[in-house]
């Protein structure tokens, strides 16, 4: 598994996109990767962060199989370092692994893997950076992630609010989440049932580290999450 030998000496960071979803809480037929965004396809804005970023050296985006969206637009734009898969699955954490797998023999073992969402289009610079500083002597990896300030309620079938949930030491998760290539592998192969790769991760006795982001990496889920997420964008300091 894995092909660079001197990989272990200067590991390479890889960013692998999983696009292969419907959105179906968006309410709209067309998925919501190709979304319009301050007229580009919200996909684009995720992956032009991931491209211009100097510390990543390739980026994959896992698309479904059958997907009639990409053709219809022009990528070229994004670079040399952008390459499409379409081997997509059934969940975020098949479309993942049938990624990694596909990339086996051009990565390393202990390359990093930064796994970003599709409907994450804010990405900032610092917020790569400050992960790849942060994590580049860590053993395991680990995500951005923004420590929850509001109040939690926990709620019965009704809808009703039964208890309040001590928030202390509760942590949002974001993406990217950043993991070595063999690492992250051996993890989705046995924990499959998961929603991102922490969660692999923490299945096989890992901790991964939690490095502080900012609200401002939302993730585009609901029909008004595209207006915050052009109002971030524009507003944005470069």
């Amino acid at each position: 598994m894995g092909g660079m030998v001197n990989s272990l000496f200067h590991p390479r960071h890889l960013a692998l996109v999983p696009a292969a979803g419907s959105g179906s809480r968006m309410g709209s037929g067309t998925p919501k990767q190709y979304l319009p965004l301050l007229g580009e396809p919200l996909l684009r804005h995720t992956l032009r962060a991931l491209c211009e970023a100097p510390a990543i050296d390739r980026v994959y985006v896992v698309l479904s199989v059958g997907d009639q969206e990409w053709d219809r637009h022009d990528w070229s734009g994004l670079g040399p370092k952008l390459r499409p898969l379409f081997n997509g699955g059934a969940s975020r954490a098949d479309s993942v692994l049938n990624g990694l797998r596909v990339i086996g023999d051009e990565v390393a073992a202990d390359d990093w893997v930064l796994v970003h969402d599709a409907a994450r289009p804010c990405l900032a610079p610092w917020h790569i950076e400050k992960l790849v500083r942060t994590l580049a002597g860590c053993d395991v990896g680990g995500l951005l992630a923004v420590p929850v300030a509001d109040t939690l309620k926990r709620a019965d079938a009704r809808g009703c609010a039964v208890e309040t949930v001590p928030r202390d030491s509760l942590w949002q998760a974001q993406t990217p989440q950043m993991f070595r290539y063999q690492m992250l592998r051996r993890a989705l192969e046995s924990a499959r049932d998961v929603t991102d790769e922490a969660s692999a991760i923490e299945a096989a006795g890992l901790h991964p580290r939690l490095v502080a982001g900012d609200p401002t990496n939302l993730k585009v889920t609901f029909p008004l999450d595209l207006h915050l997420a052009e109002w971030i964008l524009q507003h944005r300091e470069s």
